[in-house]
């Protein structure tokens, strides 16, 4: 498994590969929905985001409360295709790396064709094992959002899967494409 350090330049993300198992150590910010259209608005609107967006990953997550002794609670990627309709604004502003589950639709496939970008998938129904990944976790922005506020997370050896790359392979098509044949 190759070992990537967030956040990540676009040179960077261009050399990973559709398949490719790689260990995430660093930061990355937790965003769900309703944090994704706050960003949006922003972006629409010209002002800065509340966090570094150049080179950074985000992660379609919404972790539960976290338990004594314990940085953050459950923490399992949500569905990303509920971020489509804002991830192309974000991956032109710099974003390189989104980290989530299932299938991506074609806008979202051609930003990162275009600038540079990267879909990692983290295993569904794991969120406590990948919760051990965390570190650190700080709320950063819209705190009144609870679960889905933006939290800066510091990630050690977080095992993910390439599956969309910046030349738009895609795991998920290859998988059934392998399968059918």
């Amino acid at each position: 498994m190759k070992r990537v350090v967030a956040p990540i330049c676009r040179g960077d993300v261009r050399l990973l590969r559709c398949g490719e198992g790689i260990l995430l150590s660093g930061v990355v910010y937790a965003a769900r929905d309703a944090a994704h259209l706050r960003l949006a608005e922003l972006a629409a609107r010209g002002e800065a985001l509340p966090f570094p967006i150049e080179g950074a990953i985000i992660y379609y997550v919404g972790p539960t409360p976290e338990k004594p002794g314990r940085v953050i609670g459950s923490a399992g990627p949500t569905s990303s295709y509920r971020m489509d309709a804002f991830a192309p604004a974000l991956i032109a502003l710099g974003l390189t790396g989104m980290i989530g589950k299932g299938a991506r639709g074609p806008a979202v496939v051609e930003a990162m064709k275009d600038y540079g970008a990267a879909y990692f998938g983290a295993i569904g129904g794991a969120g406590a094992l990948l919760a051990r990944c965390v570190e650190a976790s700080e709320v950063v922005a819209y705190e009144d959002l609870g679960a889905e506020a933006i939290r800066r997370l510091t990630v050690r050896d977080m095992p993910l899967t390439v599956v969309i790359d910046c030349e738009g392979n895609d795991l998920y098509k290859r998988g059934r494409a392998a399968f059918l044949s």
